[in-house]
C-alpha cells in the first residue's frame, strides 16, 4: 500500500468490519494518543463498531496532561523581564487560575509560537540580548529533537536560551491507569508516533504483568480496525503479546539514534500530571550536565500562587478514560474551543475537542 486511500478503502473497511463482528464477546479497549482519538472520532470509527466492542481515549494528549499548576509556572516564565517565552500552538489557550499564555501576550508578555525546537533556537540567535525559552510539552515523540536543540546550543555556546521541560512518558501513565483499577481495559491501541522512536520493548510489562494484549497502531481507519481485530483476536485465543500492526513505520526496537539523543540530555524525574496525579519517574528533566540550558532554576524565587482544578470540569476524569466529554456538565454549554475550561477543548488533539467536533460521527 502506496497511498493514503487505500488505507481509506470502503470494501476492505467493511471486511475487516465484518470480522470483527464475528467476536461476541464484551471487549473494552483504550488508545493512548492524541492522533487516534482524532481519527478515531473524525473517521466515525465508534460508531462503525458492534454494541459489544468500544474504544475510549486515554492520557494521549501532552497539553491536556500537563498539570495546571504547570501552567502557572510556565506564566511566571513568561513575565520575566527581557524574556520570550516561545511555544506551541496548542499550549496558548490552556487555562490557568492567573489566565492563559494568550492573555498574558495581551497584557504585553514577549510570547510566540513556533512550530519546531528548531524555530525557538532560531529566535534565540536573532535576539541574543534577550532570554529565550522554549516551553517543551510532549511525550517520547518530541523528547529527541528537544534535546538535539539543547546539544546545539551547547556546541554555539549560547548562553540565552533555555528549556521548560513538561516532557512525559506514556508507558508508565499505561501502568497508573492499570493500577487505578477504575475501568476494565481489555486491550491497548498503542501509539504510533512515540511508538517510532521507543519501540515495543517498553509496553511488554503490560501483557506480562497485568495480562493485557497491545497493538501498536497508525492512523488511517484500515489501521485502527486492523489493530482493533488483532485486539480481539489475541483475546479470543488467550493470548496476551505486544504486535506492531504499524510496521511501515515502527521497528521492535524503536529508533536507536533518537532514543541515544534523548537520554543523553534527559533523565527521569517525578510528575505531576492533570487526571492521574503525583507519578514518579514519569517525565523527562534536563541532566545536571546540562544545566545551563534548564529553563526549571529560573522559577527559584518566583511567587507562584498554588492552585486546584476546576471542580466542575472532568478533564480528568476524560483523560483517565472513567468519563466521556458528554458526562462533563460544562461540555458544549460553557465549556467551548472558543472559551475552554479544560485542556481537553484546548487541543486539537484533545478528547472534548474531538468530540465537540467530530461528535456526531460517533453515535
Amino acid at each position: 500500500m502506496k497511498f493514503i486511500e487505500e488505507f481509506r478503502n470502503k470494501e476492505l473497511v467493511q471486511g475487516l468490519l465484518k470480522r470483527i463482528s464475528a467476536y461476541d464477546f464484551p471487549a473494552l479497549f483504550m488508545e493512548v494518543c492524541g492522533t487516534h482519538t482524532v481519527s478515531l472520532f473524525r473517521f466515525g470509527i465508534r460508531g462503525m463498531l458492534p454494541p459489544n466492542i468500544k474504544v475510549i481515549s486515554g492520557p494521549g494528549c501532552p497539553v491536556c496532561v500537563t498539570a495546571q499548576q504547570d501552567i502557572e509556572r510556565a506564566l511566571a516564565l513568561a513575565g520575566l523581564p527581557d524574556s520570550i517565552l516561545l511555544t506551541f500552538g496548542d499550549m496558548m489557550k490552556v487555562p490557568a487560575k492567573t489566565g492563559s499564555l494568550e492573555k498574558k501576550r495581551a497584557e504585553g508578555a514577549d510570547i510566540r509560537v513556533v512550530y519546531s525546537p528548531l524555530d525557538a533556537l532560531k529566535i534565540a540567535r536573532e535576539n541574543p540580548h534577550k532570554l529565550s525559552i522554549f516551553l517543551a510539552v510532549g511525550f517520547e515523540t518530541t523528547a529527541p529533537g528537544v534535546a538535539s536543540v539543547i546539544l546545539r546550543a551547547r556546541e554555539e555556546k549560547m548562553d540565552n536560551f533555555k528549556v521548560f521541560s513538561l516532557h512525559k512518558l506514556i508507558p508508565p501513565a499505561m501502568r497508573a491507569l492499570l493500577e487505578m483499577g477504575e475501568i476494565n481495559i481489555k486491550g491497548f491501541i498503542c501509539p504510533g508516533h512515540v511508538s517510532t522512536i521507543i519501540g515495543a520493548k517498553p509496553y511488554r510489562f503490560i501483557p506480562e504483568e497485568y495480562g493485557i494484549p497491545c497493538v501498536i497502531a497508525g492512523f488511517e481507519p484500515l489501521d485502527i480496525l486492523q489493530s482493533i481485530y488483532m485486539l480481539l483476536d489475541m483475546l479470543d485465543k488467550g493470548e496476551a503479546d505486544v504486535k506492531i500492526q504499524y510496521r511501515r513505520a515502527v521497528r521492535e526496537e524503536g529508533n536507536p539514534q533518537a532514543l541515544d539523543i534523548m537520554w543523553r540530555v534527559f533523565e527521569r524525574r517525578d510528575a505531576l500530571w492533570r487526571g492521574l496525579g503525583y507519578l514518579p519517574s514519569t517525565a523527562l528533566g534536563i541532566k545536571e550536565e546540562y544545566k545551563n540550558y534548564d529553563a526549571e532554576r529560573l522559577l527559584e524565587g518566583l511567587d507562584i500562587p498554588q492552585v486546584e482544578e476546576n471542580p466542575l470540569c472532568k478533564c480528568g476524569e476524560v483523560i483517565r478514560g472513567v468519563k466521556e466529554p458528554s458526562e462533563c456538565p460544562l461540555f458544549r454549554k460553557v465549556c467551548t474551543p472558543s472559551y475552554p475550561i479544560g485542556p481537553c477543548m484546548v487541543s486539537s488533539e484533545g478528547t472534548c475537542a474531538a468530540h465537540y467536533k467530530y461528535g456526531v460521527l460517533a453515535l
